[in-house]
């Protein structure tokens, strides 16, 4: 039997604040310790590095944890201590007690809270995704909600954050104070739906200990990072330079607002389009035409120049819809090859890993644009070096994905065992 919407619903609903402190916490913080709170910039670059790398090699051992806890029923007292420090440590973030040089110690250990927190609810998130219907469909359906509610976090945490800080009736501590507030309460709420409301984590007779053997020893398992990864280098390259592109490439730095808006709004409107997609086709078939639709978005983004806003628009769309594709399809097709006598969250701690560590990589075409004599803020430098970045990068990426991923080696496990 199919899980009920208002069930799929309340399991969406803590997508939202955790994408609302994810934003935030990696664009935000910068610019905020700096220009508010006048920390060094060297000293603040060097603190987020080391607090990154620590969020990214932690994620794999988290889940494993998890695991553990899920197996002795010890997930719920986890999830509200988590969803405790969370709300707490985002909140100190952006009111720090101390000043000067304790200013970095504080951002520290202020970030490694915060990314520790929401690692332990996301891993823990993504995992009872992967337990909570019996079937392909209703997977893909739990995945479209809590996508679909990310999305709407992620344009929140793209406008909120700026206005509160910018604005000129009150300073910048108050505004992300008050920001903090809501986000603590639209946890918690997202919180409470999960555990009363949700569907149950399918939680079978676990015959398999969690450990690093029976994860990494999984052969589907292995083969489908592969194209994950790629993927997400893919999707993380024009994540790190659009601002760049529309700036000096198109010349159009008063319509980014706008792009990022209609390039988020077609996400979220194209998911249930791709879940009705997987049904009939499968998931592995779904996200391949997904690529593809990306690819094309992207060979003509590389097109455009000075006076392409419009076009730009329609690039924008096209790829939002591709990227419906890549946040619901990919994690439902982990959650049919974890086998059922094995918990799943170490499987998706390892894969937590790979993706900040693909948006870590993508950080590496800045220098790589400079070395071409690129220059942000000039719009006559560089630019033939920007587009093929912007564009041609996640094309190459995405193809290689795309062979990687064969449909048939998929087919056969994409229906979950429970």
């Amino acid at each position: 039997m199919s899980e009920k919407v208002s069930a799929l619903a309340a399991y969406g609903a803590l997508g939202m604040p955790l994408a609302m402190a994810a934003l935030p916490v990696y664009v935000q913080v910068p610019i905020y310790y700096t220009t508010h709170l006048g920390l060094a910039l060297s000293l603040t670059g060097t603190v987020l590095f080391a607090a990154r790398l620590v969020d990214t090699v932690q994620d794999p051992w988290l889940g494993q944890w998890i695991d553990r806890l899920a197996r002795r029923g010890r997930l719920t007292p986890m999830l509200v201590v988590a969803a405790l420090l969370l709300a707490m440590t985002f909140a100190g973030l952006w009111l720090p007690p101390l000043s000067g040089n304790a200013l970095a110690a504080w951002l520290a250990l202020a970030l490694i809270a915060v990314y520790t927190a929401h690692s332990l609810l996301n891993i823990t998130y993504l995992a009872w995704g992967a337990r909570l219907a019996p079937s392909t469909t209703g997977l893909t359906n739990a995945a479209g909600w809590r996508e679909g509610a990310g999305l709407l976090g992620v344009m929140l945490a793209s406008a909120l954050p700026t206005w509160l800080m910018n604005s000129h009736t009150w300073s910048a501590e108050r505004g992300m104070a008050a920001y903090s507030a809501l986000f603590a309460v639209l946890l918690f709420i997202g919180l409470l739906a999960l555990l009363r409301y949700a569907p149950r984590w399918r939680d079978p007779v676990v015959a398999v200990a969690p450990n690093w053997t029976s994860t990494l020893a999984n052969a589907r398992f292995r083969q489908l990072l592969v194209p994950y990864f790629l993927n997400a280098i893919s999707v993380s390259v024009p994540a790190t330079l659009a601002l760049f592109f529309i700036a000096d490439r198109l010349q159009a730095p008063r319509w980014s607002g706008l792009f990022l808006a209609v390039y988020f709004a077609a996400g979220a409107a194209g998911l249930p389009g791709w879940t009705r997609l997987a049904a009939r086709i499968g998931p592995a078939r779904a996200w391949r035409l997904g690529m593809a639709l990306a690819v094309a978005a992207f060979i003509w983004a590389t097109l455009l120049g000075p006076g392409d806003a419009p076009a730009y628009l329609a690039v924008c769309v096209m790829a939002g819809l591709a990227l419906g594709a890549d946040l619901i399809l990919p994690p439902v097709l982990l959650a049919c090859l974890i086998p059922p006598n094995e918990q799943p969250a170490g499987y998706y701690g390892v894969w937590s890993l790979l993706g900040k560590l693909a948006l870590a990589l993508s950080g590496l075409t800045l220098p790589l644009l400079a070395a071409f004599g690129y220059q942000p803020g000039a719009a006559a430098s560089g630019g033939a070096a920007l587009a093929l970045a912007y564009g041609g990068l996640p094309c190459l990426f995405k193809l290689a994905a795309w062979g990687t991923l064969r449909t048939a080696e998929f087919s056969t496990s994409e229906e979950p065992s429970t």
